[in-house]
């Protein structure tokens, strides 16, 4: 009896800068867990990361970086296929075919898109509905700076999204909140290119639900969630003297004033942080604390700080170690990228049939 397929998982991470510990507990753990029941893709970024023109030399440092972390995090290449996106020649190819089946303005009207274009512009967010209209967002965009512009690759970025889930055939696709409206317009693309054709080719791809509430890592600010471009960020491969300094400069506030009083956001972030990295006896002893008033910020940082450091430590010691093996790495990308253009030329092939690009 033949063994089933397994599903085919993906999940790419822009070659930005190094991974922090958002990214650890919210994605990377749960990689490593998967790698062995499913058919994982994990793959870097590197072509969505030119939307923001970064320096060369910086992109091709981050893809090492983040290609590191990716091993020094627990995920296996025996296992799990890793790659380079740009390694992968018939993603560009499939990113053009693809975007004759896709409207501007359902490109425009996303609203990661207007974020990050109302950003490149310097123009102001939206206070009212009228004002986030597309109407309005068009006249923004028209009226702008000519000296300021808005690159075609920003618009299309949940183009190459699509593709990259599409020429794999992933059923499974982990994404956060904020890009689930990419992932509903890759299955919108999917329908669209099997109905225009009349061919069952292309799956719909589903958020992959990992089971139990979701982690979201607070950033140290004191709100929202740790991330790049919030600045407030614990690196997995940041030194014992920075990580230590970043959180004694986390944000809290007074302290309680009397027993049992409701915690403010700042403090919550902190005890979640301890939550996801200290032992439940460690966390009781805090919430104690706090909750008859004898609390000490200072201690309750400087254990968060050893707790943090237990987990990162072996991984930033396991990245340098990567890094420094050059010939190792570039044995994972070469694997990789035969294991992915495999799949991905086989696709393209089929794709160019149905679309009729057969030659004479």
């Amino acid at each position: 009896m033949d063994t089933p397929a397994k599903e085919i998982v993906l999940s790419g991470i822009r070659a930005t800068g190094n991974l922090h510990l958002g990214n650890y507990y919210g994605a990377l753990r749960k990689f490593v867990s998967i790698q062995n029941d499913y058919d994982c893709n994990f793959f870097i970024a590197d072509l969505h990361a030119l939307t923001t023109a970064p320096d060369p030399q910086s992109l091709h440092a981050n893809v090492r970086n983040v290609l590191a972390e990716y091993l020094a995090a627990g995920i296996d290449p025996e296992k799990a296929t890793i790659f380079i996106q740009s390694d992968i020649p018939e993603i560009s190819e499939m990113y053009l075919l693809l975007n004759m089946h896709v409207g501007v303005g359902e490109l425009m009207r996303t609203a990661s898109f207007k974020d990050k274009a109302r950003k490149a512009l310097g123009l102001t967010a939206p206070t009212s509905a009228q004002d986030d209209s597309d109407e309005a967002f068009e006249r923004q965009i028209i009226g702008a700076e000519t000296n300021k512009r808005v690159n075609a690759g920003l618009l299309t970025y949940p183009t190459l999204m699509a593709v990259d889930i599409l020429i794999q055939k992933a059923t499974k696709v982990p994404v956060g909140k904020d890009q689930l409206q990419h992932l509903e317009l890759t299955r919108r693309f999917a329908r669209r290119f099997n109905s225009f054709y009349g061919v069952d080719f292309f799956p719909e791809p589903t958020d992959f639900d990992f089971g139990g509430a979701p982690v979201k890592v607070p950033g140290l600010d004191g709100s929202g969630k740790m991330g790049k471009s919030e600045g407030n960020c614990l690196y997995l491969i940041d030194d014992p003297k920075v990580l230590r300094k970043k959180v004694m400069r986390a944000t809290t506030d007074e302290g309680p004033k009397e027993p049992n009083s409701p915690m403010s956001e700042p403090v919550a972030n902190l005890f979640t942080l301890l939550e996801l990295t200290s032992t439940p006896e460690v966390v009781k002893h805090f919430r104690d604390a706090y909750a008859d008033c004898s609390i000490r910020y200072g201690d309750l940082k400087k254990q968060l700080a050893e707790d943090i450091l237990a987990v990162t430590t072996p991984i930033r010691e396991r990245v340098n170690d990567i890094l420094a093996d050059d010939q190792y790495l570039r044995r994972v990308v070469r694997q990789g990228a035969e294991k992915a253009r495999a799949r991905a030329a086989e696709t393209l092939r089929e794709v160019r049939q149905i679309m009729g690009l057969r030659g004479i």
